[in-house]
C-alpha cells in the first residue's frame, strides 16, 4: 500500500495515543508488534500472541511500556511495507535530511533461532544527517509485574522473575531508571541496529551486528516473497487481496496452525465505551473462514495446518464430547480461558474495562458448526480428501446439531442479553449439515442421510416460515422479532437462498436502509435489539463486506463495485482494518482483525470474477 504522512489528529484529543490507524504490524508467526507511525512500538507480547504484554502503551501511556525510536529534531513521518512483505519501514523527513527506520522479527523458515523471539529495529540515515534517540521502558505483564535494568557487557538486560529481555544495539547503551536508552547521530549512509530478544535458559544475549541484520533482514524479505509466490490471485484489487493474505500469514500461530481472531485486546469498539474485549485466540467461526480465503488463494498448507489444529483440539474423539464445542481455544489448542479486569490500566484513550481472557468462551454459540463444516468441506473438495477418522468426527457432529439445533444460544455477536433463537444460529446449523450431506455424496461416504435430509430440511422451513417477517417483509435476527441483523446477508452466500429470490431481494433492500450508510454496515441497532452492553458502536467492517458480496450475487454488479471501492477507502494507508469503523471514519476495535481481512478476499474474488 501507499505511504501515508502522519500529521492528523487523534479524535479523542489525547495526544498521548495514537489513532489504532496510525500502526503497521509485524511478527514472526509466534507474536507481533504494533509499531506507530511516529516510530514507537506500544503493543507486543512476547513470546506469543496471547501472552502478557511487553509493551501495552496503546492500552495505557503512563503504564503500559514501549519502545520509542525516532528523528530527535521535528519531523514528519510516513510509513509503508516493504513490497510483497510483512516488513515495515517508517520514514523520517526532517529539516536536516531523511531517515528510516526498518521493523522485522527475522523469519527464515526454520526454528533454529526462534526460541530467541528476536525483534530487529534497523535504522538508516537516507539524506543529510539527523539525530535520533530511543528510549526502551518495558512494564511487564500487562504493568503489573517489576523488573530490573542491568547492564551485561553491551547490552542492556530487563529481568523479572518469569521473563527476561535483552536489548542490544550497535550505538553506545545507557540505564536510565527501569529503562534503556540512546542518543545517537547518523550522515548520510550511515546506520544503527537494535535488536531485543528474549534471553534464559539456553539463549544469552548475542549482539546483532549490522551485517547480521543485513543478512536477517534479506532472509525475512525473502520468505515473505516465497510465500507470498503462492497465490494464485490474478484479479483486480491484487494489492489489497496481498495485503490481506499477509496479514491473515501474520495473525497465524506457526507452532499449532492456530489463527487468531486479532493481535490485540481491550482496543475499544466506542471511545469511552465498555466493549473491550480480548480477540488474541482462535474462534472457530473467524478460523474457518479463515481457511476458506486461503484455499481460493492458493495456500493449501495453511489450511492443512488448521485442520491438524482442529482435528487435534476441537473435533470430538479422544474422549471428547460432539458438543456443545466450546466456541475458542487458545492458541495451544487449551479451554480455559478466564475474563479478567486490569484496573490499574486506564484502556486507550481512556475506555475502560482492559480485558484478558474472554468469558464469551463459555456461551453457546450453534453457528460454529456450519462454520466448522464447510471449512471441512472446503479442504475436502479443494486441497485434500479428509480422512476416515475425520469423517467419523464430522458425523458424530452432524449428529449433535441434528439433536440440538432447535435451542436457543447467545449467537454470532457473542450477546450478553439472554439467549434467543437467532437465525443466523439455525442457518449455519443447516450449513452443517447440508455440507455433511454433500460430501456423503460426492465420496459415497457413510451416512445416516435419511435423518440428515429431514433435519435439513426441518431447519430450511423453519427459518423460512418463523425467520420471515411479514411486517419488515425481510428475514429478521431472530425468531418473533422485527430487527434486522446484517449476518443474514449470509443467506445466499451459504447458497440457503437464491440471490435472487423475491423476499430476499426484499430483505436486502431493507438492510440497506435500515443498517448501511455510505457502503457501511452496521451489525444490528443496540437500541432496537438490546444486548446487555451499554454504549453504541460503529459500522462493522466484516459485514460491510459481505454487503458487497451479496449485491454481486443479486446481480448488482455496479453498486457493488462502488461499495466495495468505497470500503477500500477505510482501509488504514498500509491497507489494513480495525474491527469496526466509526461515524467519523475512524478504525475502531481490535486491529488488525482476521475476519475483516478474510472477508476482503471473499468479496473480491466474487466481486472480479462477476465483472469478467
Amino acid at each position: 500500500m501507499g505511504a501515508t504522512e502522519n500529521d492528523q489528529d487523534n479524535p479523542g484529543g489525547d495526544r498521548r495515543y495514537l489513532p489504532i490507524a496510525e500502526h503497521g504490524l509485524i511478527g514472526d508467526l509466534r507474536s507481533v508488534a504494533l509499531v506507530g507511525t511516529d516510530g514507537t512500538i506500544d503493543w507486543y507480547c512476547c513470546p506469543a500472541f496471547d501472552a502478557p504484554s511487553v509493551f501495552a502503551a496503546i492500552l495505557d501511556a503512563e503504564r503500559g511500556g514501549s519502545f520509542e525510536l525516532a528523528a530527535a529534531v521535528p519531523a514528519k513521518t510516513k510509513q509503508f511495507y516493504f513490497p510483497d512483505t510483512n516488513v515495515l519501514i517508517t520514514r523520517f523527513f526532517t529539516e536536516e535530511g531523511v531517515g528510516e527506520v526498518q521493523d522485522f522479527m527475522p523469519i527464515d523458515g526454520d526454528d533454529v533461532d526462534a526460541d530467541r523471539h528476536r525483534l530487529i529495529r534497523r535504522v538508516v540515515c537516507v539524506r543529510g544527517s539527523i539525530p535520533f534517540r530511543a528510549r526502551v521502558a518495558p512494564r511487564f505483564d500487562y504493568g503489573s509485574r517489576p523488573h530490573t535494568v542491568r547492564m551485561a557487557g553491551e547490552a542492556a538486560v530487563f529481568d523479572t522473575d518469569e521473563i527476561s529481555l535483552a536489548l542490544t544495539a550497535t550505538v553506545p547503551l545507557e540505564a536510565d531508571g527501569l529503562d534503556a536508552r540512546a542518543d545517537f547521530k547518523l550522515a548520510e549512509g550511515e546506520e544503527a541496529v537494535f535488536a531485543l530478544d528474549q534471553v534464559g535458559r539456553d539463549v544469552e544475549p548475542r549482539r546483532c551486528a549490522k551485517a547480521e541484520a543485513e543478512a536477517q533482514f534479506a532472509t525475512t524479505v525473502d520468505y515473505w516473497r516465497r510465500w507470498l509466490s503462492a497465490s494464485k490471485y490474478r484479479g483486480r484489487w491484487r494489492e489489497m487481496v496481498h495485503r490481506s493474505a499477509l496479514t491473515l500469514k501474520l495473525l497465524t500461530y506457526a507452532p499449532t496452525g492456530a489463527i487468531v481472531a486479532a493481535p490485540t485486546t481491550s482496543l475499544p469498539e466506542q471511545v469511552g465505551g465498555e466493549r473491550n474485549w480480548d480477540y488474541r485466540y482462535v474462534w472457530v467461526r473467524d478460523a474457518a473462514f479463515c481457511v476458506y480465503a486461503l484455499l481460493r488463494l492458493g495456500f493449501t498448507g495453511e489450511a492443512e495446518a488448521f485442520m491438524k489444529f482442529v482435528t487435534r483440539h476441537i473435533s470430538p474423539g479422544d474422549g471428547k464430547p460432539s458438543g456443545p464445542l466450546q466456541i475458542m481455544y487458545g492458541i495451544d489448542g487449551r479451554t480455559d480461558l478466564p475474563e479478567l479486569e486490569l484496573d490499574h490500566l486506564e484502556g486507550h484513550l481512556g475506555s475502560a474495562p482492559v480485558r484478558v481472557g474472554n468469558a464469551a468462551a463459555e456461551q453457546l454459540q450453534l453457528d460454529i458448526y456450519g462454520a466448522l463444516i464447510d471449512s471441512i468441506y472446503l479442504y475436502d473438495k479443494w486441497a485434500k480428501p479428509v480422512s476416515s477418522a475425520q469423517w467419523d468426527d464430522v458425523c458424530a457432529l452432524v449428529d449433535w446439531v441434528c439433536d440440538n439445533w432447535d435451542q436457543p444460544d447467545e449467537g454470532i455477536w457473542e450477546t450478553r442479553g439472554g439467549r434467543k433463537n437467532f437465525l443466523y444460529s439455525r442457518l449455519m446449523c443447516w450449513v452443517a449439515i447440508e455440507r455433511a450431506i454433500r460430501m456423503a455424496n460426492r465420496r459415497g461416504l457413510p451416512a445416516d442421510l435419511l435423518r440428515w435430509r429431514d433435519c435439513r430440511d426441518a431447519i430450511y422451513r423453519r427459518i423460512m416460515s418463523k425467520g420471515w417477517s411479514e411486517s419488515r417483509q425481510a428475514f429478521v435476527q431472530y425468531e418473533g422479532s422485527e430487527v434486522l441483523d446484517a449476518s443474514v446477508l449470509m443467506m445466499p452466500l451459504t447458497k440457503f437462498i437464491a440471490p435472487t429470490d423475491p423476499k430476499w431481494l426484499s430483505t436486502l433492500d431493507a438492510l440497506t436502509h435500515d443498517l448501511v450508510s455510505d457502503s457501511l454496515v452496521y451489525r444490528y441497532d443496540p437500541l432496537a435489539s438490546p444486548d446487555g452492553l451499554r454504549g453504541d458502536e460503529g459500522t462493522f467492517s466484516i459485514c460491510s463486506f459481505w454487503y458487497v458480496e451479496a449485491m454481486v450475487h443479486a446481480g448488482r454488479i455496479d453498486e457493488a463495485r462502488l461499495a466495495f471501492e468505497k470500503m477500500l477507502t477505510y482501509a488504514n494507508h498500509l491497507g489494513l482494518y480495525a474491527e469496526e469503523i466509526s461515524q467519523t471514519g475512524e478504525q475502531q476495535g481490535n486491529f488488525p482483525q482476521a475476519f475483516t481481512h478474510l472477508a476482503l478476499i471473499s468479496a473480491a474474488f466474487n466481486l472480479d470474477r462477476a465483472l469478467g
